[in-house]
């Protein structure tokens, strides 16, 4: 199993300036990682999305590092100010640019939750909703040879259950998930019993990690967020939580799943050590 990561984990210090995404690649290979994934970026003054993608897939070219994912927002449910049909064409262009720079795969989000009852009254019928502009992104980005997959994360759409049912609702073979081993316990479900109801489908995985306490006691400070059910989590470095990581990964190998483990940190610790840790912890069990 390669190992990959998100450049979420340079998040930090690429908003604080000091990083960009180019020093993200080579932090990566200089690392030792086989993969990097690109989540979400803010494109710079005057640069179209292709001709920056294209930058970032000759970026890694040059660096030999291969790129596994390209991670973009969306919102199935409400669209683009309010507008589904915008919201599919722009999901298409973010697949176009996921060819450009050499990504097999992307991961789109699919909504963020009910504003009111108007759309819908519950998770079940929102899925409904959300399929056919799902299946429409899928069908295209499948003509050009990518795959598309939702993570579980945003709550509203994030423990094995409800993901399992979006993407058997969706129903294209060239729709899955991004199963993030972590983002279970956002919906305060144990980890390794929600792979089972997901990795038939997974076309890609996170290896994440928490700390965890229970919301009967007071929240510690602001780097601690709540569940779904109102118990408190804060990001880590990989191995020094509570997700069972080795275990997780041991289950997924099971599954006969061959493709990028990736690794995602946001935690409060500083970001390049917090990698390079995780990197060195995740080696123990993907490259056995």
């Amino acid at each position: 199993m390669k190992i990959g990561v998100s450049t979420y984990c340079y998040n930090r210090l690429i908003k604080a300036g000091t990083f960009t995404l180019f020093d993200a690649i080579k932090s990566a290979r200089k690392t030792g990682f086989d993969f990097v994934e690109f989540a979400d970026f803010t494109l710079p003054e005057g640069k179209s999305l292709d001709a920056y993608a294209g930058e970032l897939g000759k970026a890694c070219k040059e660096a030999g590092i291969g790129v596994c994912n390209y991670a973009t927002h969306a919102d199935f449910l409400y669209g683009s100010d309010g507008d589904m049909k915008k919201e599919v064409s722009r999901l298409k262009a973010r697949v176009d640019a996921a060819k450009i720079m050499g990504s097999p795969i992307m991961r789109h989000d699919s909504c963020w939750g009910l504003k009111d009852n108007t759309k819908a009254r519950s998770w079940r019928e929102a899925i409904k909703i959300m399929a056919p502009a799902i299946r429409e992104v899928t069908e295209y980005a499948a003509s050009i040879g990518i795959r598309t997959m939702t993570e579980n994360h945003g709550y509203f759409l994030q423990d094995s259950a409800r993901m399992e049912e979006l993407v058997l609702t969706v129903n294209h073979p060239n729709y899955g998930l991004l199963v993030d081993i972590g983002n279970f316990m956002c919906a305060d479900e144990i980890s390794v019993n929600a792979l089972a109801n997901v990795m038939p489908y997974a076309f890609h995985v996170h290896a994440k990690d928490f700390l965890y306490k229970n919301g009967a006691e007071p929240r510690p400070d602001d780097s601690w967020f709540p569940t779904r059910a109102g118990n408190h989590l804060r990001g880590t470095i990989l191995g020094h939580g509570v997700v069972s990581v080795g275990q997780c990964i041991e289950y997924i190998k099971k599954c006969g799943y061959t493709g990028v483990l990736s690794l995602e940190f946001e935690g409060s610790e500083e970001p390049l050590d917090a990698v390079q840790r995780g990197f060195d912890y995740l080696k123990k069990f993907s490259r056995e």
